[in-house]
């Protein structure tokens, strides 16, 4: 039931790590702006190990305690995709989701981070020369902003991956469209190579993170004409998008991403637009508050 009699929507976001999240605080936001009774809880997967077992259980658990829908993200992406009734076509070229809608007792997996990397590209980037792009990291969400950039009309794809046999599955998943599609090997020279051939460069892998700092490419491969793309938000300024602003490159966060495939997610959930303004305005405050915290751990929280 998504009519006017609807009383209460119920979400949830599995994943490991995923207590800090913000997604859980936007969805709720923009529901109480619409006036809903949106709860979405943080289901949280200890461990290192994924277990399809436990997550068919979960899923199971969900259907029957009435959620609407499911976020789902690392390391679960792709484990999840075979324990759904159905799958949008992104899901089945991708082979990963993250979003999972609950009708009837059915489940439809979605990928919203394919539509959220396009949206915040053609917002962000709108004139950016899509000739020769590299992509770093080709896991479920490097696999997703491929297949984004592809859509949006990029004619080379440079893919860089420690992992050889995940860069080739990427590679086969977008067999059937017309970018090309090179794997480059990510040694110093290859990298060199390649980004100095590159219009453009796409972090899709953790460098960068709070939990994995540093940068995946060097500073002075960097130039002015070439733009830089970062899908971690955490921090929002990474270090590689500080290296590329200083050498003059056009740079790109993930705010954009991270706020649009949670309003894709949240529209699909409810079948209700997301107002994307209000949602990246709550994004912009939700960092503030958090970066104010972490530079004045010691600042009581109540006054």
């Amino acid at each position: 039931m998504s009519g006017p009699d609807r009383r209460s929507w119920l979400a949830g976001l599995i994943g490991q790590g995923v207590g800090p999240s913000l997604t859980p605080e936007m969805h709720e936001r923009e529901a109480e702006r619409q006036g809903l009774r949106y709860v979405y809880k943080v289901i949280e997967q200890a461990g290192g190990v994924v277990d399809e077992a436990h997550l068919e259980h979960l899923l199971a658990a969900a259907v029957e305690l009435g959620y609407d829908g499911l976020n789902i993200t690392h390391p679960v992406k792709q484990a999840m995709v075979p324990l759904v009734d159905e799958t949008a076509p992104a899901v089945q070229a991708i082979g990963a989701l993250n979003t999972i809608i609950i009708r009837d007792g059915r489940t439809t997996g979605h990928n919203t981070d394919v539509t959220g990397f396009k949206r915040s590209f053609t917002e962000g980037l709108p004139d950016a020369d899509r000739d020769r792009v590299v992509l770093l990291g080709a896991g479920g969400a490097g696999t997703a902003v491929a297949h984004a950039l592809v859509d949006l009309g990029v004619r080379r794809l440079l893919v860089v991956d420690l992992d050889h046999e995940r860069a080739a599955r990427l590679a086969v998943s977008l067999d059937d469209r017309s970018t090309v599609i090179e794997i480059v090997q990510p040694t110093a020279g290859w990298l060199r190579a390649a980004v100095g051939m590159a219009t453009g460069l796409v972090n899709a892998s953790p460098m960068g993170m709070a939990a994995h700092p540093g940068t995946p490419v060097p500073a002075e491969l960097l130039r002015p004409g070439l733009w830089v793309a970062d899908i971690v938000y955490r921090p929002l300024h990474t270090t590689l998008l500080d290296a590329a602003a200083a050498a003059g490159c056009t740079v790109l966060t993930g705010a954009g991403m991270a706020v649009h495939q949670a309003a894709d997610a949240f529209e699909l959930i409810t079948g209700r637009p997301a107002d994307r303004a209000a949602m990246l305005r709550d994004f912009d405050e939700l960092v503030a508050t958090e970066t104010s915290r972490s530079r004045n751990p010691t600042e009581k929280r109540n006054g």
